[in-house]
């Protein structure tokens, strides 16, 4: 199974999309400023989490919530 993850910052207005085998550990890892990008926006709470039998559907909808339309969407939950 994979996931296709929004996380939202507490503390400041940045979403985040990503795609992950293990929503658990992957989450975990933002949240503890693992991870480069997200590092400075910890700590962070699921916006949306969706999941897909194979890689490419997932690839094709975190593509989708990393548009300009996906993340307006993102912008309204």
């Amino acid at each position: 199974m994979f996931y296709v993850y929004a996380i939202k910052s507490i503390k400041r207005n940045y979403i985040y999309v990503g795609l992950t085998n293990n929503l658990a550990r992957r989450f975990a890892e933002h949240n503890n400023k693992k991870e480069r990008t997200t590092r400075v926006f910890a700590p962070f709470r699921i916006l949306l989490a969706k999941r897909f039998t194979t890689r490419i559907k997932a690839r094709q909808k975190e593509k989708y919530f990393k548009s300009g339309v996906g993340k307006e969407y993102l912008k309204t939950l």
